[in-house]
């Protein structure tokens, strides 16, 4: 097998914490490294790594230590100059779990060159769906995207049925290929326990967690707690706003920044580590959830898995994770979110014990189911190489 690693070096290279995508990366090289070769991207520099240096890599990821940088400077100093190490794949699937690179030129010229069987983990069609959420020129660059997964990949792996529908929609509209295609729904991270037995704020409070940007629908939420300020006075329950702040946020920006009305009820944590997250997560009243859109929502099965309710958007990804256990509301029906968040602040709410109530029966997805669907598709691809 080849591991894409590309976007978990970069990352962790500018000492910025694992997000979503970033664990699915980290799963699948805990769960096949030792029996995989790293493929490293930067720009249209490309190389398989050989296997004794993929392993030192798969370790450095998995740990990232202090020296960092110069540890991975060393070891790539010896995989990938000359005397060149044999980029020859034939036969081999490589996993390309993240959608960083998939739009740089020679891609597909590299990917049959080394004879490469391609599987490409889709996590969103966001970019194309709803481009009035993304950068400029986010939409041209995920088409290509998504172009080349259905153009060039012996298979596709999607997070959620939703994400599998978006694609399969994509490829009909652009008259392209669909390959062997599964959906491998993801686990919710292991947050730590044993650190998060002490409250973080002493007064009753809610979390939202994710980067700070216009789909995460960030406005609505603060501009309740405004309104929830008012009417309860000091008595107001808190918001944690976990993430960093991202792109054309301005307006939240503003309010966070320069709204008096907030100070000391609003709290803003941009870099907040496994130990700390699972403490903010752990004794929350609920996390909060009013996206306008998601590829899926670690967040929510993380919440649900440490037993903490959810308020969440009545999204069909949402549903596909947790069913009916968490409370959804219109992402645009404010009076429903302020009713639901008094709701929840109250001591002994009965709307939140209904909640943990349902949580007791729910199942969420494993790791093991995970990588049990993947294999069914690897299977196919075998049939379909054999024949």
């Amino acid at each position: 097998m080849l591991i894409d690693i590309s976007r978990l070096l970069g990352r962790a290279g500018q000492g910025r914490l694992p997000t979503g995508v970033d664990r699915v990366i980290l799963a699948y090289v805990a769960r096949w490294g030792s029996q995989a070769q790293a493929v490293l991207q930067k720009g249209t520099w490309r190389r398989l790594v050989p296997q004794a240096e993929s392993q030192a890599l798969f370790a450095l990821v998995q740990n990232p230590p202090a020296d960092f940088s110069w540890q991975l400077g060393s070891l790539i100093a010896r995989a990938c100059v000359p005397p060149w190490p044999s980029q020859d794949a034939t036969g081999k699937v490589a996993f390309y779990l993240g959608h960083s690179d998939w739009d740089r030129p020679g891609l597909a010229s590299w990917l049959h060159r080394t004879h490469q069987k391609p599987v490409f983990f889709v996590h969103d069609l966001i970019p194309i769906t709803h481009p009035e959420y993304c950068r400029p020129g986010e939409t041209a660059a995920h088409v290509q995207r998504m172009s080349l997964a259905l153009q060039c990949g012996a298979g596709v792996l999607a997070n959620s049925q939703a994400t599998l529908d978006s694609l399969m929609a994509f490829s009909r509209h652009q008259g392209l290929p669909m390959p062997p295609a599964t959906v491998a729904l993801l686990a919710p991270a292991a947050l730590p326990g044993a650190e998060a037995t002490t409250r973080p704020l002493e007064r009753p409070y809610f979390v939202v967690l994710g980067t700070i940007e216009p789909r995460k629908n960030h406005v609505l939420l603060l501009t309740l707690w405004r309104e929830l300020v008012t009417r309860w006075g000091p008595n107001a329950p808190h918001l944690v706003v976990i993430g960093q702040r991202g792109w054309e946020c301005e307006n939240v920006v503003d309010l966070l920044e320069r709204c008096e009305a907030l100070r000391g009820f609003v709290h803003e944590v941009p870099d907040c580590p496994d130990a700390e997250l699972s403490r903010y997560v752990r004794h929350a009243q609920a996390l909060l959830f009013p996206s306008f859109t998601e590829g899926y929502g670690l967040p929510l099965s993380e919440a649900l898995q440490v037993g903490t309710p959810v308020l969440a958007s009545a999204l069909p990804v949402f549903r596909e994770i947790a069913g009916d256990v968490p409370e959804y509301l219109s992402p645009l029906d404010g009076l429903g979110w302020l009713q639901a968040i008094e709701a929840y602040a109250l001591a002994n709410s009965p709307r939140r014990q209904a909640q943990l109530q349902r949580m007791s029966s729910l199942q969420l997805p494993t790791w093991d189911q995970h990588f049990e669907q993947v294999q069914r598709l690897l299977d196919i691809l075998v049939m379909d190489s054999d024949g």
